[in-house]
């Protein structure tokens, strides 16, 4: 997705278009430059940033999640919310009626009486679909508009110490912290949620507004770093299905994949394949077990062509691998909510960080290096 790649030859090669023109046209994403991006490892590590970003904040706290549980991790996120409006911020918490299922009846009433705003997205009804889908899929923290956190962390304590009765872990999973003008894109996307929960916008009216392209001539070679676009996953829109194609189409050395609930596209199967064929390191990384046992039977049920077409595989020997992360070529990095599966790509609304930093993609590599090292890879024999 670079303008240029110099090859070992010396000969320049132009792959297509920019990194920010083909986030534009593809998945309707302005790209920034010019951000602070830092990689944050499972659940603890982004618990802390977040709440240290919560303490810090002057004026808005966005808060928006998919799972919410009333245990110590959802009680330490409460204490840190209440204490923020006492200081006069103003918060806003986002979450989904599914997501928040078990929680104590008590939770919501004590946080809106601390003068913080609660929307619940699509309680089951007489409505489109029951309200059964979609879901809002997303995590995402936004403060000040200065920065934000998004990825796969849920609030919930599997994420701290895991939820099984034996050979029980915390949950591996990656987080991503956002410094610059990514954060207002991030906030921009919060207020869309935000007004699709209170009833105010109908799914996709926002994009009948004339809304022009402002940033695509951004160049990483010619910008400052990170360039980074916020991608919105809508339903029907496949916008990080195609991101994950124009990735490999550009792809000169390696796709590297960390997917929880992988049940991939026959499209996305071909981008992949078609990559491995043509010399391009393709991998893998799923998990072994998983929190829907059906789920780990329907991703094993694509391995047999991906490996047949060179496509390496390896699945997380730990209680539960929640990534939602790719890096390719160690240079286009991306960290979300969505993953490759009917439900991520083309039903519910989730929310990703695509950004374009070698030094980011560099630490992302090594980080993938890592969890392969706690992970058995499948061979054709097996």
């Amino acid at each position: 997705m670079s303008s240029t790649i110099s090859r070992n030859d010396g000969n320049v090669v132009h792959p297509g278009p920019s990194f920010a023109r083909g986030l534009w046209r593809i998945a309707a994403a302005d790209v920034s430059s010019g951000n602070r991006v830092r990689l944050l490892r499972d659940g603890p590590a982004t618990f802390d940033a977040m709440i240290g970003l919560i303490e810090g904040a002057r004026e808005t706290v966005s808060l928006e999640s998919y799972i919410l549980r009333s245990d110590e991790v959802g009680e330490r996120f409460a204490v840190a919310l209440i204490a923020a409006a006492a200081r006069g911020v103003k918060v806003r918490l986002l979450c989904d009626w599914i997501g928040m299922r078990g929680i104590s009846r008590k939770f919501i009433p004590r946080l809106r009486a601390a003068n913080i705003e609660v929307r619940v997205f699509s309680p089951i009804g007489f409505h489109r679909w029951l309200g059964i889908v979609p879901r809002d899929h997303r995590k995402l923290l936004v403060v000040d508009d200065t920065a934000g956190i998004t990825g796969g962390v849920g609030l919930g304590v599997e994420w701290t110490t895991g939820v099984q009765k034996r050979r029980r872990s915390r949950w591996r999973d990656t987080a991503v912290c956002i410094e610059g003008h990514a954060a207002i894109d991030m906030r921009n996307a919060f207020e869309t949620m935000w007004r699709r929960a209170t009833g105010k916008e109908r799914r996709g009216a926002h994009r009948f507004v004339s809304r022009r392209a402002s940033q695509t001539h951004l160049d990483p070679s010619t910008h400052e770093p990170a360039l980074v676009g916020i991608i919105e996953g809508e339903p029907g829109r496949l916008r990080v299905g195609r991101a994950l194609q124009l990735q490999a189409v550009s792809a000169e050395r390696s796709i590297w994949i960390a997917s929880a609930y992988f049940v991939p596209s026959f499209a996305e199967i071909e981008a992949l394949c078609g990559a491995a064929r043509d010399n391009v390191d393709v991998r893998i990384l799923v998990p072994s077990r998983g929190d829907h046992p059906w789920i780990p039977w329907m991703t094993r049920r694509t391995y047999r062509r991906l490996l047949m077409n060179g496509v390496r595989i390896w699945e997380w020997q730990g209680e539960m691998m929640h990534a939602k992360t790719s890096v390719v070529d160690g240079r286009w990095t991306r960290v979300g909510s969505t993953d490759f599966n009917p439900l991520g790509i083309s039903i519910n609304f989730e929310l990703d960080a695509v950004i374009e930093d070698a030094t980011l993609g560099s630490e992302a590599e090594a980080m993938f290096l890592a969890d392969l090292a706690s992970s058995r890879e499948i061979i054709r024999a097996r």
